[in-house]
């Protein structure tokens, strides 16, 4: 049996796939639709999209085209997979994906599970936590695009879906597997089409993963791909394989950070006192992007005989972050620095650069997609959710971080824990 996972950005999608990986599924990562048909050997296979922000009619076409592609590849178990903060809005597109995957599989529930205990996201009484706060008073109400501002998983999916919540609190989930199924039944019977799970701890994600490993669709964070996982191996692993496949290669490296969440902030601030680093400025990204990218390649190369890799980054914290969208404009600002990232990787790459080091969904999609990077192997976890992936076709190695993953020294242990 097959497991196709439709992620809803870059870095979310490697994010589970390397929890797949780790747990015994092997599997192999695609950049958007593919156009050509998975190794017949991958027992997941994970579908990256760029449908976390852009219009909910949108996220909902490509996310069912990537499911009837998946079909077409033998899947017969989904995961829609969304962050463990929940980013969305008012509008979606978690609600409306997840409705219209429902419809198109002719089901008529599945679960809500957000939470990655090991990185500190829980959800408590159908509450999600970030760390000790609520997602409401975390860094993630201040989101540039999805600004967060109730952490009720139960509000949140009504608010921009069509079905019913209900709950599963932590006391039915430590019953065990059973117990989680039976109150599944009883919210089937009242209506609900969404079962929001407390999570408190890996062993409540094994407990689900064994509760639900026939179910056809579930959504969430990666967390709940450490428990299907393990189910769906079941004796079957070949993780070492498939680590090895993804282990980074090439000589020359270097660092993009396009994230303005507060762990990238205190990514950045660490490297720049161990290594060059150069601050993107907004006004020339507008001026001339191509002729500026030329510029930040030339100070790459100028700067890359060092233990560490250059830095580039457009990274800034709440308040500078503000400042720049009230001068730019936030969608033009953030094209601009998305169009220099693009340029600085096509030019990077034509130079001879192979890894690249980057932070931030967005900015990862952007970086892949310019690099013609279409699929990967997963190959050994750098921080939790967080591993190098290596072209399948190309030289060419990858550490793609979503904002909030990875400790405060990830940029350089990268470089240093895996050559």
């Amino acid at each position: 049996m097959r497991l196709g996972v439709i992620a809803d950005d870059f870095t979310g999608a490697t994010d589970i796939a390397s929890f797949l990986v780790q747990n015994g599924l092997s599997t192999i990562q695609f950049n958007g639709i593919p156009q050509q048909d998975a190794p017949q050997n991958a027992q997941a296979i994970v579908v990256s999209l760029k449908s976390r922000s852009c219009p909910p009619q949108q996220a909902v076409e490509q996310s069912l085209a990537a499911l009837a592609w998946l079909q077409q590849q033998g899947c017969e178990r989904f995961y829609f997979k969304y962050c463990s903060t929940f980013d969305s809005t008012a509008q979606g597109n978690i609600g409306p994906v997840t409705d219209a995957l429902l419809q198109a599989l002719g089901e008529q529930q599945t679960v809500i599970c957000p939470a990655l205990p090991v990185n500190g996201r829980t959800v408590y009484q159908g509450h999600l936590f970030v760390g000790a706060q609520l997602l409401s008073d975390s860094g993630m109400r201040h989101h540039p695009v999805t600004p967060m501002t109730d952490s009720n998983l139960l509000r949140l999916m009504e608010r921009q879906a069509s079905g019913k919540a209900g709950l599963i609190a932590a006391p039915v989930v430590d019953q065990g597997a059973d117990a989680l199924r039976e109150q599944l039944q009883q919210l089937a019977q009242q209506g609900c089409n969404y079962a929001v799970i407390d999570t408190l701890s890996e062993q409540h994600l094994l407990t689900q993963g064994e509760a639900l490993r026939d179910m056809r669709l579930v959504t969430g964070g990666s967390g709940l791909a450490i428990g299907l996982a393990r189910q769906w191996a079941a004796g079957n692993s070949n993780v070492q394989q498939a680590q090895e496949a993804g282990r980074p290669q090439g000589e020359r490296a270097v660092v993009i950070s396009g994230s303005c969440s507060q762990m990238t902030n205190l990514q950045v601030s660490a490297y720049r006192q161990q290594a060059p680093a150069q601050e993107v400025s907004v006004e020339r990204c507008l001026a001339s992007a191509e002729q500026y990218a030329q510029q930040l390649c030339d100070w790459v190369a100028a700067n890359s005989q060092q233990a560490l890799a250059p830095l580039l980054y457009a990274t800034a914290d709440a308040q500078q972050l503000q400042a720049i969208q009230q001068q730019y404009g936030a969608e033009r600002s953030s094209a601009a620095v998305e169009q220099l990232f693009a340029a600085v990787t096509r030019e990077l790459k034509a130079r001879g650069w192979q890894r690249f080091i980057v932070a931030g969904g967005e900015t990862s999609g952007v970086v892949a997609q310019n690099l013609g990077v279409t699929a990967f192997h997963i190959g050994p976890t750098i921080s939790p959710g967080v591993p190098w992936v290596r072209d399948i076709q190309q030289p060419l190695s990858l550490a793609l971080k979503s904002g909030n993953f990875g400790d405060e020294h990830f940029f350089r242990r990268a470089q240093t824990e895996f050559f």
